[in-house]
């Protein structure tokens, strides 16, 4: 069977993508189980120019193809804050708990009705010969006032779905794979592969 690298050691985002990706043929590897250590710079000036930069450099350096992603969490309110810094809003080594408590910090006083916020996930799957093709999902939905919730990570505990009245990290993981902007994203890596490699693949 054919590996497909996920440019990632986030062991919250390979659990999401090994059941996401299950129905694919390929095997799922991550940089650490390759050996490999490169950290990638993610400075990039949008989520489509971070996932394809990670998504390059990882299959040039493993001959594999590799798949990574960016996401964000948008909040109108914050004028779209943090977006592409989601993951170092408040500070570089900051836990999932520290950034939650931040963002809530900054939409003090903000009422309900002007807390619209939406996760956006870009995937980015790359050749070892640089070609790179893309897919994208948004989810909507508010920014709650304070965390619910044990499942997920990031800032799933105060990111409430109106439609099922509960935040992402209320859901089982199967539901929360139909909802999210991930899952959205992942339901069109078939076609991403397909367009690279040639061959159809059930996804």
């Amino acid at each position: 069977m054919s590996k497909l690298l996920l440019a990632t050691n986030n062991q919250d985002k390979v659990g999401e993508y090994r059941s996401l990706l299950q129905k694919l043929p390929f095997e799922l590897v991550t940089p650490a189980e390759l050996g490999i250590t490169t950290v990638v710079n993610e400075m990039g000036e949008s989520l489509e120019e971070n996932a394809g930069l990670k998504a390059t450099v990882l299959a040039a350096e493993s001959q594999l193809l590799a798949l990574a992603d960016d996401s964000g969490l948008e909040v109108d309110a914050l004028g779209g804050e943090p977006g592409r810094l989601s993951a170092r809003y408040a500070g570089e080594n900051a836990s999932d708990r520290d950034r939650v408590s931040y963002l809530l910090a900054r939409l003090k006083g903000v009422p309900w009705h002007k807390r619209s916020a939406r996760f956006r996930c870009v995937i980015a799957i790359a050749a070892p010969d640089g070609k790179v093709e893309f897919s994208s999902g948004e989810c909507p939905g508010f920014i709650t006032f304070e965390p619910r919730g044990e499942q997920g990570f990031g800032y799933d505990p105060v990111f409430y779905l109106p439609e099922l009245d509960k935040t992402m990290a209320e859901l089982p993981l199967e539901i929360k794979n139909q909802v999210s902007h991930r899952g959205q994203a992942a339901r069109k890596v078939s076609q991403l592969l397909e367009r690279l490699t040639g061959s159809k693949y059930a996804g």
